[in-house]
């Protein structure tokens, strides 16, 4: 447990606390937690004032690194043995801070329950799965028995929507896939009924369809044991479908409270409304680029002695810098809530310009300053009339399978990629969508290889990479180029930032006179300052780390930009910024996109035309906004109702379509169409007669319409916003 600087406290009773008890669950008051590091003390949390009630979900929300994390371990008593931690943490009105780890030992588990974010670290490899929760069980459960645990091992794996929960259970936790390991966690977590539960960002590393099954686990956990909850995450369409109130974080401490539908609908901290118009939306046509928070959170070696947003707001004014704004109350306590219903709860804001936010009701494009949206002239032609970049033609890319250490054998063939077909415009982005192993990131190698494909064709700017020459395919790199999804690991950190931006310039061939000023060009048109092309990659931030690449990949004019989750890795404000950029390069420079994405609001948003990619097959392609308004293939339509919309409204009314299982081996596909294994339509709503073509087959694309068509033998349009 984390050491306290002050004497040690002592306590009249080591009882845990009493559910029972008219307390509230979770009372935190004044928390700070102060972690030590070599240029000094870092601030981390800094007085933190939280409630959590029976069965409401507390949503932390905030860009990485304004404590939202350390908060939440703070209340698990498990921040490191160097931590110095003040302030109060109560559970049923019972002091937790300062007890021993022996007594936390017994609350965790028991009133207390965390889901990590990394089910693969959080869960033990030696063990079975069904060993983890049984141990889970036995620990905090003294007289059961190895028969009655089991049994509810069994029964927690099949709340959480394990299949075969028999056999499951006998599992090693590689043997899941990663959705199923949270499920996991999920189990051992609710497995003695817990009254906390603390779930930080459970869905982060997982597809949307599983991160929709997750969710709904986590709803079903929260009303199978009446727990609180508090859901630390980035993704605030998560927080719009799952929370009842709303606490805002940003250095260290809660610059914004109050219920779901307040924060969301009348914000009242420039802060809240940038995070919130830094989104870009999965239910409306781009109509504007998106605001961006610019600048970075400030360190927290020293304590602000103003408001910490105060450099990155557009409204600061002298006073803002006066000392740190409490948290004030916005309104009253009967006035209507946000929707004009019942009277909402307490709204609580840090800033001092919220009167002028309250009385003029300013949104985000009241306040910050949005760059003119530019567009390609080649979109307004028709897609068949734009010069063509780049086409695929049923290209084909498998794998062997292969077994034993020194005799290899080959035992079978994994279809990675399996005849898929499309073309990218000049000007246009093309966004290739999907799970995780649909076959996205081995198109890409097979594009970016410049080389004859097992089967099918690759034209790069009407040239054939199956015909071309050593020196022409060194030639034709020039004209595509790559930016990754992690920058870090993409720039060699023992290079300055000049030498990465000049490095493809000197090995083809330019001069040195002529390679400072492109340099000093390039840093310009990405948004950075040419004077700092001597510091090194670490001493940039996220965002700004991936500017570098950009601006790498641009070095030698290509005419196509291979984008491969190139915002991913960055919180919603940067990514704001990196997206506008990307949306003004296209139309400054001409460019094409390829772009791969799991987030299907960020693909809304810069695409133009959009493929989704199923086991390998291209399942639906089209216009962006006719994919999106009206999905035909089924698999499409779960993609989209999967992803959560950042509107509490939206969110409560939306019927879901749930995926079972998951995506099946491309070492074993199904025959026929492959998605019919877990296709809802298959399986609810089509004859046997209709099911024997889906089996016998795959469907050929059909065309629904000017640029739209679908790979599906019974497709049909449907609204899923």
């Amino acid at each position: 447990m984390s050491r306290f600087k002050q004497e040690t406290p002592r306590f009249d009773s080591d009882a845990q606390p009493d559910p029972a008890s008219d307390a509230p669950l979770l009372q935190v008051r004044g928390l700070a937690v102060t972690f030590p590091s070599e240029n000094g003390r870092v601030h981390a949390v800094r007085g933190v004032d939280l409630d959590v009630r029976r069965g409401e979900v507390l949503a932390l929300v905030g860009e990485s690194g304004s404590g939202k994390s350390v908060t939440s371990t703070a209340v698990m008593g498990l921040l490191d043995e160097t931590a110095s931690v003040s302030g109060s943490v109560r559970l049923h009105g019972t002091e937790l801070l300062g007890r021993s780890d022996s007594y936390m030992s017994q609350l965790r588990g028991s009133q207390i329950a965390m889901v990590f974010q990394d089910p693969l670290s959080a869960l033990t490899p030696v063990y079975t799965v069904g060993q983890q929760i049984i141990e889970a069980l036995k620990i905090h459960r003294r007289g059961i028995g190895d028969k009655d645990a089991r049994k509810r091992a069994v029964e927690l794996l099949d709340l959480v929507g394990i299949p075969n929960p028999e056999v499951r259970i006998n599992a090693y936790p590689h043997e899941f896939s990663g959705g199923m390991r949270q499920r996991a966690v999920i189990a051992i977590a609710i497995a003695n009924d817990p009254d906390l539960i603390i779930a930080d960002e459970p869905t982060t590393a997982l597809d949307v369809t599983i991160q929709a099954q997750i969710l709904d686990v986590l709803r079903a956990a929260k009303q199978e044991t009446g727990a609180g909850v508090i859901m630390i995450t980035h993704d605030l369409g998560v927080v719009a479908g799952m929370a009842d109130r709303v606490a805002v974080m940003y250095a260290g401490r809660i610059v914004e409270s109050g219920d779901v539908d307040d924060i969301f609908y009348r914000p009242r901290m420039p802060y809240t409304i940038g995070l919130l118009g830094a989104l870009p939306r999965l239910d409306s046509k781009k109509d504007s680029a998106l605001a961006t928070l610019d600048g970075n959170p400030p360190s927290l070696l020293t304590e602000p002695t103003g408001c910490p947003f105060a450099p990155r707001c557009p409204m600061t004014e002298d006073e803002c810098l006066d000392g740190e704004p409490a948290l004030t109350r916005v309104r009253p306590d009967d006035a209507p809530g946000a929707l004009g219903d019942a009277p909402a709860g307490p709204q609580h804001s840090a800033c001092r310009r919220f009167p002028r936010i309250e009385a003029e009701g300013l949104g985000y494009q009241d306040i910050y300053p949005l760059p003119k949206l530019k567009t390609p002239e080649e979109l307004d032609l028709p897609h068949e009339q734009r010069e063509e970049v780049l086409r695929v033609t049923d290209l084909v890319k498998e794998f062997p399978l292969m077994k034993g250490a020194v005799f290899k054998r080959r035992v079978g063939t994994v279809h990675a990629v399996s005849g898929i077909s499309f073309d990218v415009r000049k000007g246009e982005t093309l966004a290739l969508v999907g799970e995780s192993g649909c076959g996205k990131t081995t198109t890409l190698l097979e594009i970016l290889d410049l080389k004859a494909p097992q089967s099918g064709s690759i034209v790069v700017l009407s040239k054939d990479t199956a015909g071309i020459s050593r020196s022409q395919r060194r030639a034709m790199r020039r004209d595509i180029q790559i930016v990754f999804q992690d920058p870090m690991a993409s720039l060699d950190p023992r290079l300055p930032v000049f030498d990465l931006i000049a490095e493809p310039l000197r090995a083809n061939g330019w001069r040195r006179a002529d390679i400072a000023p492109r340099v000093d060009e390039l840093m310009e048109l990405v948004g950075l300052e040419p004077s700092h092309a001597n510091r090194y990659a670490r001493n940039f931030s996220g965002g700004q780390r991936q500017r570098i690449g950009i601006a790498r990949a641009l070095a030698l004019n290509p005419s196509l930009l291979v984008l491969d989750e190139p915002v991913s890795a960055l919180d919603v404000s940067i990514q704001a910024g990196v997206i506008n950029l990307l949306d003004e390069l296209r139309a400054t420079l001409g460019l094409s996109y390829l772009f791969v994405a799991h987030d299907l609001s960020v693909v809304r948003h810069i695409a133009d035309r959009v493929a989704v990619m199923y086991l390998g097959r291209i399942v639906e392609i089209g216009d962006v906004d006719a994919v999106f308004d009206a999905p035909a293939h089924p698999y499409t339509q779960a993609l989209l109702s999967a992803i959560p919309i950042p509107d509490p409204a939206k969110e409560r009314t939306r019927s879901r379509i749930i995926l079972k299982g998951d995506l099946p081996s491309p070492a074993n596909p199904p025959s026929g169409c492959p998605f019919r294994t877990r296709c809802p339509k298959f399986a609810n709503d089509l004859t046997d007669d209709e099911r024997l073509a889906c089996v016998e087959a795959m469907p050929a694309p059909s065309s629904l319409g000017a640029d739209h068509g679908a790979a599906c033998y019974y497709p049909e349009h449907a609204n899923v916003f």
